[in-house]
């Protein structure tokens, strides 16, 4: 294939800290043999900037026409038909997504040829904007233990934004219903559990100063922040992967495009082996419900 060209590569995508269009696309290079096995296979949409964060910015979920790089189509659920998303295979596929601009990578929960079928479940950990860390991590924490008392494996991303994401691998025997059962199910005993510290309100309004547990995003043609990925925001931080003895000590933003190639010499990807650990929905739904 041949090698993306960047386009006005100078251009200011970051004003703070100065990251240009060349300063991603070698982010994305550097990052290519941890991030392309977390989006092998999966519909992708993004969040772009054509003249940076400084300016407006879209998300997109349909891949620009001529793409140079693979696309599938995705059956919508609603009337708009066929949705061709983008579908990254090799380190040039990021690199054409940094020509894009694209500063946050989204992707499926689920893989092509069974797009009904997520192998992921994903609880977003959601703050109020006044966080405090200490509150916010000891939920992290309760997430954790309670999916393990229902025998899945819990995986722990900091998002690069205000909260965090315990993600849990699943075996894609369940269809995104089961799932999404399961997931509002595990929310809403974490909240009756905690329920001056934790809600499932949608609505702002009523959350008050509580951590918003939310599991929207298991649902068929939803996305979810992408391991590595860049995100929208002044610093330029990454949604990066931990091990859970990490969380006292890496703040959601934790990590930015300047720091986490020495992250990742020192430690390694702490999400490489996550395939191996996929469970069943509904042996953990069984679980969930024998507690009572």
């Amino acid at each position: 294939m041949t090698r993306t060209t960047i386009t006005h590569p100078d251009k200011v995508l970051y004003p703070e800290p100065g990251v240009t269009k060349a300063d991603l696309a070698r982010y994305y290079e550097r990052v290519a043999d941890v991030m392309l096995p977390h989006l092998e296979g999966r519909p992708l949409s993004l969040v772009r900037f054509p003249n940076g964060l400084a300016a407006s910015g879209f998300f997109q979920k349909q891949a620009p026409a001529g793409a140079p790089v693979h696309t599938v189509e995705v059956p919508a659920d609603n009337d708009r038909g066929q949705v061709e998303h983008i579908v990254v295979t090799d380190a040039d596929d990021l690199r054409y997504l940094a020509n894009q601009s694209a500063l946050e990578v989204h992707r499926a929960l689920s893989r092509v040829g069974a797009l009904d079928r997520p192998d992921l479940m994903v609880i977003d950990l959601d703050p109020p904007e006044h966080r405090d860390l200490t509150v916010l991590r000891r939920a992290v924490r309760a997430t954790r233990d309670l999916l393990d008392e229902i025998g899945l494996v819990p995986f722990l991303m900091a998002t690069g934004s205000s909260g965090y994401h315990v993600v849990t691998p699943l075996d894609a025997t369940a269809d995104f219903d089961e799932v999404r059962g399961l997931a509002r199910a595990v929310a809403a005993r974490l909240e009756a559990a905690d329920p001056a510290g934790l809600t499932t309100a949608h609505r702002i309004a009523d959350r008050g100063d509580r951590i918003y547990l939310d599991v929207g995003r298991n649902a068929y043609g939803q996305t979810a922040i992408a391991p590595y990925s860049p995100r929208a925001r002044p610093g330029a931080p990454v949604a990066t992967p931990l091990r859970f003895r990490e969380l006292s000590r890496v703040a959601p933003d934790g990590h930015t495009v300047a720091s986490i190639g020495r992250r990742l010499a020192r430690t390694g990807d702490p999400w490489a082996d996550i395939g191996s650990h996929a469970r069943s929905a509904a042996a953990a739904r069984g679980r969930l419900d024998r507690l009572g």
